[in-house]
């Protein structure tokens, strides 16, 4: 159903694209815009490795949200900063591209939970993340992407 990378010697494994995704800080979402144009956001967002699925936040209405609601396919996309070997000039670069789908949701409870872990992520102490949720939390929906695809690739940018 989905493409076999094309330059296989550049592949890395599943568990390094698992690591890139719990490590990692920012990613793209794409998904399909208005009037079939794409459209790429960059997205803080949450891999949650037992269930294997990235969760993302968004405000309650908005291009995005608009966008998931009329199709729920989406792309999202993470790369490091990179690294350079000794004596060498040039960036060695992974990156993972998932292709999944993408739901709302509309369980409190999990919600609440996935935004704190999201949160934990992000914010420098538990009690900044439960202060930002008593604020924020009622305007905001969670999105829930169920990875289909995944491949991850090291190049070297030279």
């Amino acid at each position: 159903m989905f493409r076999e990378m094309r330059r296989k010697n550049q592949e890395i494994p599943e568990s390094e694209c698992m690591q890139i995704l719990e490590s990692e800080k920012r990613g793209v979402l794409a998904v399909n815009g208005d009037q079939g144009y794409p459209y790429a956001v960059p997205m803080n967002f949450y891999y949650d490795l037992a269930e294997h699925k990235i969760y993302l936040h968004s405000a309650k209405a908005g291009h995005k949200l608009d966008a998931v609601q009329k199709q729920n396919k989406i792309c999202f996309t993470v790369w490091e900063q990179g690294f350079r070997k000794p004596g060498d000039w040039a960036y060695y670069v992974r990156s993972v591209i998932i292709f999944g789908k993408i739901e709302i949701l509309t369980d409190p409870e999990l919600i609440r939970e996935k935004v704190k872990l999201l949160g934990l992520k992000y914010y420098p102490s538990e009690q900044d993340v439960h202060r930002t949720m008593q604020k924020h939390l009622q305007n905001l929906e969670l999105l829930a992407v169920q990875i289909e695809s995944m491949t991850g690739k090291l190049v070297h940018e030279k």
